[in-house]
C-alpha cells in the first residue's frame, strides 16, 4: 500500500507535481478534429490548467490560456479571425503563440504604442493526427508527435468516442496492467447483469461467456513504448498470441487492445486531479485485397456512460470499467489497498512511473519519447495478431463494445461485405 502522500504525489497532474511535470513530457489529445467543425472555439482543460484551443479562418491551431490578459473574460466566446482569435469583449487578438497582436481602441489612441508587444499570454503547442488535436505543454524542443498505426493507417475506417470519467487519472490506467479483471468484471458480472434481463442479446451473452476463461498466468514486461501485458487462461498454451504476444500500455495514458476487426487505442487525458477524457479511438483495417471507404473526416461521438435514471450503463466491457474507476472516489484510496499476486502489472506501473518522474526532473527524456523523424514514419505496436481479425469481423464487435454508440457501422459493414 502506499501512504498519503505517496499517493497525493502519485496521483497529482498540476505542474508542481511530480507526475504532473512527467506527463507534460507527451503529448496528450484535447479534442476530436470534428468537434472544431462544429465550433471552433472550445474550452479545454489539460493537467489542471484551463485554456481556449481554437481554428483560425487560415486553418491555423492555437492552444492558449482560457482568459484574456486585459479584463479576464472567457476567451472560449472568442472571434476566431484570418489570423489568431479575437476576444469579444474589447477586441484584442492573440496569436498561436499567445502574443497580442491587435489592441484595437489602444492603437487608435496611440497609433506608434507598443502596449501589444508586451502583452503575451500562455501558449501550448498543437498538431493534428488521425483526426485528434494533440497538445504538448512540456520543455522545449518538443518531441515528435508519435505516428502510431491506427493513427496513419491509411486502408481503414475510423471513429472515435468520448466521455469525460468523474476520477483520477491513474486508477483508469492501472486498470489497463489489471488482467484479471477481465475474468470477473467482464465475464462473470457481465453474465450477472443479462441474467436479470428478460430478453438478454445472445451477442453479449456469448461475448461475456468467452471472458470467464480461468487465469492460469499473468506476465508483464518492460519495452521501449511501454509495458507488454500477456495473460494464460484456460484451455490455451505458451503459444497461443495472448501469451506469446500479449498487448501494450503505451506509456504513459495509452491502451492498445483488438478483437472482432476493431482496433483500439484506449486513450486517458488527464483534465485535473478528479476528472479523465476518455478517447475510444477505433480503427476497422481492411482485409486483404479491399480498399477502405473513403470518409472526409474522423467522426466523434460520446459515449454515454449513464442511463436515464442515473444508473452506470453496464452491458459493454469499456462502461463496466468506467463503473469500476468511478466507485473507486475521485482518487483511489491506495492508503487502505491490499494488494495480491494479480496486482504486479500496478505495482510495475507505479514502480515505472516513478523511474521515469526521476529522469524528467533531472532533464533527460523519459521512455517512449520520439525524437528521431526515421523512427516515427509508422509504429507498429505489439499485439494479438488474432485480435486485429482482418478479414475476420464479427458483426457482434459493435454489440459488444463502445464502437455500437459510433457512427462508422454501414462503412465497416460496407467494407467487409465483399467477403
Amino acid at each position: 500500500m502506499l501512504t498519503v502522500e505517496e499517493n497525493r504525489l502519485l496521483s497529482g497532474v498540476g505542474p508542481d507535481m511530480p507526475m504532473g511535470k512527467l506527463l507534460r513530457r507527451y503529448w496528450h489529445p484535447i479534442a476530436a478534429s470534428g468537434q472544431l467543425d462544429e465550433r471552433p472555439t472550445l474550452p479545454v482543460q489539460l493537467l489542471g490548467e484551463e485554456l481556449v484551443l481554437y481554428r483560425d479562418r487560415s486553418g491555423t491551431l492555437g492552444l492558449i490560456d482560457r482568459l484574456c490578459p486585459h479584463r479576464r473574460v472567457d476567451l472560449s466566446y472568442g472571434i476566431p479571425e484570418q489570423e489568431g482569435l479575437r476576444c469579444m469583449y474589447h477586441g484584442w487578438m492573440f496569436d498561436e503563440t499567445g502574443q497580442c497582436i491587435e489592441q484595437p481602441f489602444e492603437q487608435t489612441v496611440h497609433p506608434d504604442g507598443r502596449f501589444k508587444d508586451k502583452v503575451k499570454i500562455k501558449a501550448y503547442p498543437v498538431e493534428e493526427i488521425g483526426g485528434l488535436v494533440f497538445a504538448y505543454m512540456g520543455p522545449l524542443p518538443a518531441p515528435l508527435l508519435p505516428r502510431w498505426d491506427l493513427f496513419v493507417e491509411k486502408n481503414a475506417v475510423r471513429q472515435v468516442g468520448l466521455s469525460i470519467i468523474p476520477c483520477n487519472w491513474l486508477q483508469i490506467v492501472e486498470n489497463a496492467l489489471d488482467p484479471v479483471h477481465v475474468e470477473w468484471l467482464h465475464g462473470w458480472y457481465g453474465k450477472y447483469v443479462l441474467s436479470q434481463r428478460s430478453d438478454p442479446d445472445p451477442a453479449l451473452q456469448a461475448t461475456f461467456e468467452a471472458f470467464t476463461k480461468k487465469h492460469q498466468e499473468i506476465a508483464f514486461d518492460v519495452f521501449e513504448h511501454g509495458i507488454v501485458k500477456r495473460r494464460l487462461v484456460m484451455g490455451e498454451t505458451r503459444e497461443d498470441e495472448d501469451w506469446a504476444v500479449g498487448h501494450p500500455l503505451v506509456f504513459p495514458c495509452m491502451l492498445r487492445v483488438g478483437g472482432g476487426g476493431a482496433n483500439t487505442f484506449q486513450i486517458r487525458t488527464p483534465l485535473d486531479d478528479h476528472h479523465t477524457l476518455q478517447m475510444f479511438y477505433t480503427a476497422f483495417f481492411a482485409p486483404p485485397g479491399v480498399e477502405a471507404p473513403q470518409q472526409e473526416s474522423v467522426p466523434f461521438f460520446w459515449q454515454p456512460i449513464w442511463d436515464a435514471e442515473g444508473n452506470f450503463i453496464v452491458d459493454t466491457a469499456n462502461n463496466q470499467d468506467i463503473m469500476a474507476w468511478v466507485g473507486q472516489g475521485p482518487v483511489s484510496d491506495r492508503p487502505h489497498e491490499h494488494l495480491g499476486v494479480t496486482d504486479r502489472g500496478i505495482i510495475l506501473l507505479r514502480k515505472l512511473l516513478k523511474e521515469q518522474a526521476q529522469i524528467a526532473e533531472d532533464g533527460g527524456d523519459p521512455m517512449n519519447i520520439i525524437r528521431d523523424p526515421a523512427l516515427n514514419e509508422y509504429i507498429t505496436l505489439p499485439q494479438e495478431q488474432n485480435k486485429y481479425n482482418r478479414g475476420a469481423f464479427r458483426k457482434d464487435a459493435f454489440a459488444s463494445s463502445a464502437s455500437r454508440y459510433g457512427p462508422a457501422g454501414e462503412l465497416v459493414a460496407q467494407m467487409y461485405s465483399s467477403i
